[in-house]
């Protein structure tokens, strides 16, 4: 026995024991056995897998938190079993059908801005809380500030935050003063979404124009903290208390924005004004440039629901995108990277059914993330 077991490399225990097992039970007996303990003094008793089982065939739509709640209802006494072992006698029972998730995407590493020098390298914009003035009606300021010598560029009160009323007040801003070279702003409503990379309609539209676009990290204000206290000192001096019309508030606005530029110190600057260090940008405004994409990528126009045609079938790519082009760049087989003028927006994988997948922005640790 020392001389085989050394041959096959185990121990003279093991041998003896698979030499007992064949002697009890013949060549049946040395299959594998199970490594389940024979007792389960924690087990759940099949009483509770009935009520259990009982309640998920009442209530189909149920899970283990609602199933919980109505069996402490009908057996307030007793020691009910724990909501996730709830949920594992469900599965066992094939009553819990697991809930589909979105597939994961690429993933992006987010870029730290360089630090902003001259003015127009990077415009703040953001839109300060909505009031109502006396009369009842309500006012949306939209407020822009260059963030280098901190020159208000915009506060013009709207009558709400809609994609084409924006619009047009940047349109007016950026044939006044010219584009800047990249907008800071966060991820509310109508700057951000949650769709492909957070881009809505207006941010997607930057974009088209040649401007860069910069996301401040989600819950973090102070990433933009000097937009941030331009309001405060905005509210201070403009809204409280607020003027009879829109049109007195924007008129009080209008006064306000030019003795901040031109009169009022400010300490960032050495106690000079910002319309002392501001000019207006050299880069014109020429409207949307249409996007060049290399030649080996596939381009396809976005519908107006947000779809593009691919392989015979409707993809949802996102609304923010529509009537323009996308590319798409083969990365893998049957994997494909679809681009927004230069932004990676997601893949578009043949084997889904769906649109695209989310592509993972890593933020860094502090400051604004870039699209």
């Amino acid at each position: 026995m020392r001389e085989l077991c050394r041959g096959w490399h185990i121990s003279r225990q093991t041998g003896y024991k698979w030499l007992r097992r064949y002697a009890e039970g013949g060549g049946e007996a040395l299959r594998e056995r199970s490594r389940a303990p024979r007792r389960r003094p924690h087990a759940l008793l099949l009483l509770w897998v009935n009520r259990i089982e009982a309640q998920r065939r009442a209530h189909p739509r149920w899970g283990p938190k609602k199933l919980h709640a109505a069996l402490r209802r009908q057996h307030p006494r007793s020691h009910l079993p724990a909501i996730s072992t709830i949920g594992a006698c469900l599965r066992r029972l094939g009553l819990l059908v697991p809930r589909r998730r979105r597939l994961a995407g690429p993933a992006v590493r987010a870029r730290r801005p360089a630090p902003v020098r001259w003015p127009n390298e990077v415009w703040t914009i953001d839109f300060k809380g909505w009031f109502r003035t006396l009369d009842g009606q309500r006012v949306d300021p939209l407020t822009v500030r260059d963030l280098a010598c901190r020159f208000g560029l915009l506060a013009k009160m709207l009558s709400g935050q809609k994609f084409q009323t924006t619009q047009k007040a940047f349109i007016s801003l950026f044939k006044q003063r010219g584009q800047p070279k990249a907008l800071r702003m966060d991820n509310g409503s109508p700057f951000g979404s949650s769709g492909a990379v957070g881009l809505s309609s207006l941010s997607a539209w930057f974009i088209t124009l040649g401007i860069e676009v910069q996301y401040t990290r989600r819950g973090h204000p102070e990433d933009n903290g000097a937009h941030e206290q331009w309001h405060r000192v905005f509210k201070a001096e403009t809204i409280q208390p607020p003027a009879a019309n829109p049109a007195q508030q924007a008129a009080r606005t209008t006064r306000w924005l030019h003795h901040y530029n031109y009169q009022r110190p400010h300490e960032a600057l050495a106690q000079q004004s910002p319309g002392q260090h501001y000019y207006n940008s050299r880069r014109r405004y020429l409207g949307i440039r249409p996007p060049h994409y290399p030649k080996p990528r596939l381009t396809r126009r976005v519908h107006r629901g947000g779809e593009i045609k691919w392989q015979g079938r409707f993809r949802f790519v996102g609304e923010a995108f529509a009537g323009h082009l996308v590319a798409l760049k083969p990365q893998r087989r049957g994997v494909w990277a679809v681009y927004f003028y230069h932004v990676l927006l997601d893949h578009l994988q043949d084997a889904d059914v769906t649109g695209l997948r989310t592509v993972k922005i890593i933020h860094p640790v502090k400051g604004p993330r870039k699209v």
